[in-house]
C-alpha cells in the first residue's frame, strides 16, 4: 500500500516537470509497469484502483489531450508566411503560388492561345474554353458553365440574390469583385494605368479594352460581314442587325432595341430623367454624347474639317451634310414631285408645301407659319423691329420652300 502512493507521489513530481505530451508517455509507461508487476488478483485489483486515482488527480484527460495537438496545429498553420504581405499558408506550395502575385510570374502557359497562368488549375479551367468542355449547368435553364464559381454566380439570376451590399450607398450586387469595383466610385481609386498615355482605370478589363486604341488591334470579327470590333459584346450586339432581333423591349411604348443601354436611354424620354448635367451652364441632358456634343459650345472646339475647303463643323452629321455641297449629292427626294433635297431637314420642311402644315403659331395674332425663321421676322411687326424685315423677305426667297 505505501509502496503505491509512493510511485503516485513520484510520478506527480515528474508530471509537473515535464510537457504535457511527456505525460501521456509517462503516464502509460507507468500503467503498463504497475500491470506487468502485479502478481495476485489483489494486488492487480489494487494496482487498477491506483491507476484510477492517478488518472483523477491529473489533468490527463482525453480531452485535454487534443489542446497541445491543436496548439501544435496552430503554429503549424503559420509556419509558411509570405514575407511580403505576410499572408500565412498551412503549405509551402500555397505559399509558392501566392508569391506569383507579387512577381508577377505566370509560369502555366496555353498552348493554343499562349494565355499565361499563376497556377495549373486555373490552365486546366481555361483549356474547357476551347474544347467547349462545360460540366456545370443550372438546374433552371440548362445553361452551362466550364467553373463551379461561375454556375454559382448564375444562380443569383434566378434567385434575385444580391448578398453584396455598399456600406457608403447600400447598392447591392451578385458578386464580391463587382462590390470591389464599384467602391472606387466612392474613393476615387483608379488602379490601372496605361503605360502610354498614362490614363488611368477603375477595372483592368477597361484598361484592356483602352490599349487596343493604341494598337489598333480588333481581335473579335463579325463571321458575316467580316467587320471587327474591338470588344466582344460588340460584336454581339452587331449580330443584331443581321439577325433583326430586339430583345430589350420599352414597358412603356414596346419599342425595341437591340442593347440594353439604348434601352435605358430611351426610358428616360418617358420619365424625364436628364442625369447629366453641364458644369458651365448647368443645362441638363439624357445623354453622354448629347452633354459631350454641348460643351462644344463652350470650349469653340470643331474636331470634323472638311478635306475639300477646311470648314470645320462640332459635329460630324454636319459634315457629311457640307460634303454633299462638294459631291453635289441629294440623297432626299420628295414622293410628290420628286424634288431632292440634300438633308432630311430640307425635305421635311419642303413636305409642308404639299400638306399644308403650318407648325410655327404667333402667340399675338395666332397666324402661322410654315418656318420658324418667318415666324421670328413676323414677330418683329410686333416688337416695331421693322429694319429687319428686308432681310427676312431675302432670307425668305432663298429658302427651299420658295
Amino acid at each position: 500500500m505505501m509502496s503505491c502512493w509512493t510511485g503516485l507521489i513520484a510520478t506527480q513530481l515528474s508530471v509537473d516537470e515535464k510537457t504535457n505530451e511527456d505525460q501521456t508517455q509517462s503516464f502509460t509507461d507507468k500503467s503498463r509497469g504497475l500491470s506487468q508487476t502485479s502478481h495476485s488478483t489483489e494486488q492487480s485489483v489494487f494496482s487498477s484502483e491506483c491507476v484510477r486515482v492517478d488518472s483523477s488527480s491529473q489533468l490527463d484527460t482525453a480531452e485535454d489531450c487534443k489542446q497541445p495537438c491543436d496548439a501544435q496545429m496552430h503554429v503549424e498553420s503559420e509556419k509558411h508566411t509570405c514575407k511580403v504581405c505576410n499572408k500565412k499558408f498551412v503549405q509551402s506550395s500555397s505559399l509558392k503560388c501566392h508569391m506569383h502575385v507579387h512577381t508577377g510570374e505566370r509560369p502555366f502557359s496555353c498552348n493554343l492561345c499562349n494565355k499565361k497562368f499563376t497556377q495549373s488549375s486555373h490552365l486546366n479551367c481555361h483549356m474547357r474554353t476551347h474544347n467547349d468542355e462545360c460540366p456545370f449547368s443550372c438546374k433552371v435553364c440548362n445553361k452551362k458553365f466550364t467553373l463551379a464559381g461561375n454556375l454559382k454566380c448564375h444562380m443569383h439570376i434566378h434567385t434575385g440574390e444580391r448578398p453584396f451590399s455598399c456600406k457608403v450607398c447600400n447598392k447591392k450586387f451578385t458578386l464580391s469583385n463587382k462590390l470591389k469595383c464599384h467602391m472606387r466610385i466612392h474613393t476615387g481609386e483608379r488602379p490601372f494605368s496605361c503605360k502610354v498615355c498614362n490614363k488611368k482605370f477603375t477595372q483592368s478589363c477597361s484598361l484592356k479594352c483602352h490599349m487596343l486604341i493604341h494598337t489598333g488591334e480588333l481581335p473579335f470579327s463579325c463571321k458575316v460581314c467580316n467587320k471587327k470590333f474591338k470588344q466582344s459584346n460588340h460584336l454581339k450586339c452587331h449580330m443584331h442587325v443581321h439577325t433583326g432581333e430586339r430583345p430589350f423591349i420599352c414597358s412603356v411604348c414596346n419599342k425595341k432595341f437591340t442593347q440594353s443601354s439604348s434601352l435605358k436611354c430611351h426610358m428616360r424620354i418617358h420619365t424625364g430623367e436628364r442625369p447629366l448635367s453641364c458644369k458651365v451652364c448647368n443645362n441638363m441632358f439624357m445623354l453622354a454624347g448629347d452633354l459631350k456634343r454641348h460643351m462644344r459650345i463652350h470650349t469653340g472646339e470643331r474636331p470634323f474639317s472638311c478635306k475639300v475647303c477646311n470648314k470645320k463643323f462640332t459635329l460630324a452629321s454636319n459634315l457629311k451634310r457640307h460634303m454633299r455641297i462638294h459631291t453635289g449629292e441629294r440623297p432626299f427626294s420628295c414622293k410628290v414631285c420628286n424634288k431632292k433635297f440634300t438633308s432630311a431637314y430640307d425635305l421635311k420642311r419642303h413636305m409642308r408645301i404639299h400638306t399644308g402644315e403650318r407648325p410655327f403659331s404667333c402667340k399675338v395674332c395666332n397666324k402661322k407659319f410654315t418656318l420658324s425663321n418667318k415666324l421670328k421676322c413676323h414677330m418683329r411687326i410686333h416688337t416695331g423691329e421693322r429694319l429687319s424685315v428686308v432681310k427676312c423677305v431675302t432670307r425668305s426667297l432663298h429658302s427651299p420652300l420658295a
